[in-house]
C-alpha cells in the first residue's frame, strides 16, 4: 500500500525523469513527503518563484529531450508557472507540469485557490488533464509522458487533487518507460521527395525542433554535405546544425540577415525537417505565400496536425526526423554557387562594425567564439540584446542554445540553472539584459542552494531595449516607459554568493571573463553598455532621425 503522492513519484523515476523544479505548497505535501526518500534517484530542486521553476523545466525539455517536471501549488503557483507552459509550447519541448488542486470534496465552490485547469491550460497545453481516483495515477502519468515526447513535443499540464494524493491504493506504480517507435517516412515518398531536390535550381533545407538525436544529427549533415545544399535553421535552433559546417547559413528568426531572407524567398525547393513554420521563422508570414508557397514545399514533421497547418506542400511526409534523416540518400545538381553564396554571407554575418559603447559586443563575441569549450551552453531571455548570442556565434555539434521562441522574458537564468544541473561540468554562459535578468533575478539563490551557478553576462543599458526600438522607429523622441533605474548587480549577485564585477571596458572584458570561469561560485559580469548600441548595425539615434525623416 501507499499512498498517491508516493506512487506518483515512484511511477516518475520509472520512466527515467531524475530532476524535478518546483516552489512548494501545501496542496502536494504527499508528493514533497515522497521526494524526501529520492534523493540522488529523483531530486527536487527547490526555485524562488514558480515562473522560474517552470522555465526550468522547460528548458531541461529541450536539453534533454525528456519531459521537464515542475511541481507547484494551485492557484497563485500554477498562474505563476503559465509562462513556462506557453514557451515549452512554443518550443516544441516535453514538459509536465504538476498543480496541486483543491480537494475533491469543495471542487467547483471557488475554494482557496481554485481553478479549472482544464479551462486555464486548454489552448495552452498540449494536454491538461486532473487525476480524480488515485488508482488511475499509473495510467494517466504514463499518457501524459507519451503526449509530451511524441509527435510535436510540447508540455502537459496535471491537476493534483491534495486528498487523492493523500489516499492509500495497492495500486503498482509503472516499472518503465514506454518505448514509441518515431515513424519513418514511406518509400514512395522518399522517392519523391528525393527526386523533387535532384531537380532543383536552388535548393533549401530549413530544420529545426529539439528532439534530434545524436545519430540523427549526424545522419542529416552527411546528407546535406554529400548533397552541397545549404541550410537555415529555424528561430532560436541554431543548435540544430552544426554551424561550422560550409552547408550552414544562418538563422531564420528575429533580426533575420539579409542573406537568409534571399535564400528562402530565391529557393525554388525547400525541405523543411521538424519545423512549425512560426511567425519570426517566416518574417511574419512574408516569406511564402499563404497558403501555397511560390517554392515547392516539402514539410516533414512527426505530428500530421503540423502538416499544411499554415503552407500547404507540395508534398508533406509524416515522419520523425531522425527517422527521416536516415533515410535520405544524397542528391547532386548545378548548385555549388547557390551554396558557396549562402555560406558566405554567413560568415560575413558574423563581423559587425565597432559599436558605440562603453563595452563593445562585436569584440565581446569574437572573444567567446575562440575561447568558449566546444560543449559549451549558451541560454537567453528576450531582448535586442539576443541578437549577440543567436547571430554573433558558431554552434558546433557539441554546443548547445537555450532560448524561447516565445520571446518571454526571464527565460535565460533558470534555462542555465536547468543546464548546470543536468551537466555540472559544462561551461554555461546566460546572456540578459537588465530588464530580463530582473524578470527572474531571484533564482540566483536557487542556483546557489543547488551548487548550479551559471556564468551571467548583463548587458546592461538601463532601458528596455526591443520595445525603444519599437518606440524610437513609430514614435521618434517621445520616450514613454522605457527608461529603468537599475540596483546595484554586483552586490546584488555577491549577495547571492556569485563572484560579480563590473565591466566598463571592453579591453577589461577577457581577463573578467576569465576570473568568472576561475569561480567555483559561478559569476555575474555587469557589462556597461550604451542605449546607443541598441542593434549591430544602426544606432538608437539613428534610428529616431530615419523615422523623423518619414513624418
Amino acid at each position: 500500500m501507499m499512498n498517491g503522492g508516493r506512487l506518483l513519484v515512484e511511477s516518475l523515476m520509472a520512466l527515467g525523469a531524475r530532476v524535478g523544479f518546483g516552489v512548494p505548497g501545501e496542496s502536494y505535501l504527499a508528493v514533497l513527503d515522497a521526494l524526501h526518500d529520492t534523493r540522488g534517484r529523483l531530486d527536487f530542486v527547490l526555485c524562488r518563484n514558480e515562473g522560474g521553476a517552470a522555465f526550468m523545466a522547460a528548458a531541461w525539455g529541450k536539453l534533454a529531450g525528456q519531459p521537464g517536471l515542475c511541481f507547484v501549488t494551485r492557484g497563485p503557483g500554477a498562474t505563476n508557472a503559465s509562462i513556462g507552459v506557453h514557451t515549452a509550447m512554443q518550443d516544441s519541448a516535453p514538459m509536465l507540469l504538476f498543480v496541486g488542486q483543491v480537494g475533491t470534496d469543495m471542487k467547483g465552490r471557488e475554494a482557496f485557490q481554485e481553478l479549472d485547469y482544464r479551462a486555464v491550460y486548454g489552448t495552452m497545453a498540449k494536454w491538461a488533464v486532473e487525476i480524480d481516483s488515485v488508482e488511475r495515477i499509473p495510467e494517466i502519468l504514463a499518457r501524459a509522458w507519451v503526449t509530451a515526447t511524441t509527435g510535436r513535443p510540447g508540455p502537459v499540464v496535471i491537476a493534483l487533487p491534495e486528498d487523492m494524493l493523500a489516499e492509500t491504493t495497492a495500486t503498482a506504480p509503472l516499472t518503465a518507460p514506454p518505448r514509441i517507435v518515431e515513424p519513418a517516412p514511406a518509400a514512395a515518398a522518399m522517392a519523391e521527395a528525393q527526386a523533387l531536390l535532384a531537380n532543383a535550381a536552388r535548393p533549401l533545407l530549413m530544420v529545426g525542433g529539439c528532439n534530434w538525436t545524436d545519430a540523427g544529427r549526424r545522419a542529416l549533415q552527411d546528407f546535406v554535405e554529400a548533397s552541397d545544399i545549404p541550410v537555415v535553421a529555424a528561430f532560436r535552433y541554431q543548435d540544430s546544425f552544426d554551424n561550422f559546417s560550409p552547408c550552414y547559413a544562418g538563422e531564420a528568426g528575429v533580426g533575420m540577415p539579409a542573406h537568409v531572407r534571399a535564400l528562402v524567398t530565391e529557393a525554388d525547393v525547400i525541405l523543411a525537417v521538424n519545423l512549425r513554420f512560426g511567425e519570426m521563422t517566416t518574417d511574419g508570414y512574408t516569406l511564402l505565400d499563404v497558403p501555397v508557397p511560390a517554392q515547392r514545399l516539402i514539410h516533414v514533421h512527426g505530428s500530421d496536425r503540423e502538416i499544411g497547418k499554415v503552407y500547404q506542400p507540395t508534398l508533406g511526409i509524416h515522419a520523425g526526423p531522425n527517422e527521416f534523416a536516415a533515410a535520405l540518400a544524397p542528391v547532386r545538381g548545378n548548385w555549388a554557387d547557390w551554396r558557396a553564396r549562402a555560406r558566405q554571407g554567413f560568415e560575413d554575418s558574423l563581423s559587425a562594425p565597432p559599436q558605440p559603447s562603453p563595452v563593445d559586443m562585436a569584440q565581446v563575441m569574437a572573444h567567446l567564439r575562440e575561447l568558449l569549450p566546444e560543449d559549451a551552453i549558451l541560454t537567453n531571455g528576450a531582448g535586442n540584446f539576443t541578437v549577440w548570442p543567436n547571430k554573433f556565434y558558431q554552434f558546433g555539434p557539441q554546443a548547445r542554445l537555450l532560448a524561447p521562441q516565445s520571446g518571454a522574458m526571464g527565460y535565460g537564468l533558470p534555462a542555465a540553472i536547468a543546464a548546470r544541473v543536468a551537466f555540472p561540468g559544462r561551461t554555461v554562459v546566460c546572456f540578459a539584459g537588465d530588464g530580463d535578468f530582473q524578470m527572474n533575478c531571484q533564482e540566483l539563490g536557487t542556483a546557489m542552494q543547488a551548487g548550479a551557478q551559471p556564468i551571467v553576462l548583463l548587458l546592461n543599458n538601463g532601458i528596455y531595449g526591443t520595445i525603444r526600438a519599437h518606440q524610437e522607429r513609430n514614435y521618434p523622441g517621445r520616450v514613454s516607459g522605457t527608461t529603468m533605474e537599475n540596483p546595484d548587480f554586483v552586490q546584488l549577485a555577491r549577495a547571492y554568493g556569485y563572484h560579480a564585477e563590473r565591466v566598463a571596458r571592453t579591453e577589461d572584458f577577457p581577463a573578467a571573463f576569465a576570473r568568472a570561469l576561475a569561480s567555483d561560485s559561478g559569476a555575474v559580469l555587469d557589462l556597461d553598455i550604451s542605449p546607443e548600441a541598441l542593434t549591430p548595425r544602426q544606432t538608437l539615434s539613428q534610428m529616431r532621425a530615419a523615422a523623423e525623416a518619414k513624418r
